[in-house]
């Protein structure tokens, strides 16, 4: 049997800040191998972003193929912690370091309820892990390439869990079924540079500039639906680098993001912010450019036999259903729903990213139940 808590510790004492591994996909494997997991390091790297060990691992080569998936890389610890955030100290029933909630033990749930229903006797189908080094990271050499990997050599997924934090205080209580798109853009406003008391010598950029930020600001996007929140545009930066007095500036610079739901594409989004900038440049004068980065579409599961057992599961543990939800950021889930139904379900994201990040033991316990009833209830009737 594997103790969740204590390879959750393990885990958490590899510094795994992206892009660094730190061994932490080493102790991962060498726990799956005396499983009997089929284990499978990947690494991806391409001109531009630095390489990420990555790693696949399943147990049994039947379908169907029940795939928990994760990352075992963290952001940057900051400061201020009350113990260092990679001892992964235990005090007062509460495991604290970074990664404790997002998402080194979530992962070591996925180990410990596999070895519980591996013990168990014959498992009709496969385990399998999908485990990424660059979740926190640009995700372009983890989860996308590893499932290009697996698409090569003809290997299906037929349902996935992805253990991201995303319950709210206790695990479970929230199930995460789709999530908002999202869209980061940034806007150059290019004017003409001139002396203040001579404006109309100049071609000032940055009144164009607030009147494109009043424009998109202002607008809605939509009122959300059954499933989604409403879409939300959100300015993070304005600025145009000028200390002088006297001296009108020839760029205004601002970035934002959008995270949209289903009603919405990227692309569909994109060029509505190319029309609002186009129409304001021709009756500006100035010049706007626009460049662009999409982090994720807008998805949701389809509600049914997978998403029902996955409740079902949850309720018979806890007591309690969970809520379905399509909140927060982005997460791998974006590229699995191209190969298979996903959910999202783990621990809660109280503290995950935060200082003092923590999780309580009995948490990593009740999540270890969850997922080990998960498998059980899976194989016994598997949702196909």
């Amino acid at each position: 049997m594997v103790d969740a808590v204590i390879l959750a510790q393990t885990l958490i004492r590899r510094p795994s800040v992206t892009p660094e591994d730190a061994g932490a996909l080493g102790v991962l494997t060498d726990e799956l191998k005396a499983l009997g997991f089929v284990c499978h390091p990947l690494r991806f790297e391409d001109k531009d972003t630095p390489a990420i060990n990555n790693l696949y691992a399943r147990f049994g080569s039947e379908g169907p193929n029940f795939c928990f998936a994760g990352h075992t890389d963290v952001v940057p610890p900051g400061a201020n912690w009350k113990y260092g955030p990679f001892e992964a100290v235990i005090e007062d029933g509460v495991l604290y370091g970074r990664g404790a909630a997002d998402m080194k033990s979530a992962i070591a749930a996925f180990v410990a309820a596999s070895a519980r229903v591996i013990a168990a006797g014959p498992v009709k189908g496969s385990i399998s892990l999908l485990i990424t080094g660059d979740e926190e990271g640009p995700a372009i050499n983890g989860t996308a390439k590893m499932l290009a990997w697996l698409k090569d050599r003809n290997e299906t997924l037929d349902h996935c869990v992805v253990g991201e934090p995303t319950s709210t205080t206790k695990a479970g209580d929230t199930l995460k079924i789709g999530r908002r798109g999202s869209v980061n853009f940034r806007i150059t406003v290019e004017g003409l540079q001139g002396h203040v008391g001579y404006p109309a010598k100049a071609k000032n950029p940055i009144p164009v500039m607030a009147q494109l930020v009043a424009q998109l600001s202002e607008h809605v996007l939509d009122k959300g639906n059954a499933h989604f929140e409403p879409s939300n545009l959100s300015f993070t930066s304005m600025d145009v680098g000028n200390d002088a007095t006297n001296v009108i500036p020839r760029e205004a610079r601002a970035a934002f993001n959008i995270r949209f739901n289903d009603k919405h594409t990227a692309e569909s989004l994109i060029n509505w912010v190319k029309d609002r900038s186009d129409r304001l440049a021709r009756e500006s004068g100035c010049e706007i450019h626009i460049a662009h980065q999409v982090s994720g579409p807008s998805f949701v599961t389809v509600l049914g036999k997978f998403t029902q057992l996955v409740s079902d599961t949850i309720a018979s543990v806890t007591g309690q259903s969970p809520i379905f939800s399509t909140t927060g950021g982005t997460s791998d889930a974006r590229f699995i729903k191209d190969f298979c139904p996903v959910v999202e379900l783990g621990l809660a994201g109280a503290t995950m990213h935060k200082t003092d990040e923590a999780v309580a033991v009995s948490e990593i316990a009740a999540l270890t139940d969850i997922y080990a009833s998960l498998l059980t209830a899976y194989f016994k009737k598997p949702p196909i």
